[in-house]
């Protein structure tokens, strides 16, 4: 959710060579049901920490969604879903 400035400076201070989705107007979490309200530190609204693998032609291979800000897929794990769809 943060605004399209802060999500290119942390893509690029963490050496991010992948695209970021900037979101602060919520639309993208809503959609795909994303969204923790009230989630944040001070109790503003959040996105729930999800993981998608999307193949060459924009389908949803794999998903990972958890409702803990800490936890999250392992790259083993992930490599094992992408090595899956080829």
């Amino acid at each position: 959710m943060d605004e399209p400035g802060v999500s290119l400076d942390l893509a690029r201070k963490a050496g991010y060579t992948f695209t970021l989705l900037s979101d602060p107007d919520a639309k993208a979490i809503r959609r795909y049901n994303l969204l923790h309200p009230k989630g944040g530190p001070d109790g503003h609204d959040i996105s729930r920490p999800a993981e998608f693998l999307v193949d060459r032609t924009g389908t949803v291979r794999w998903t990972n969604f958890t409702e803990d800000i800490r936890v999250r897929a392992r790259a083993a794990e992930m490599l094992a879903a992408a090595q899956a769809i080829n």
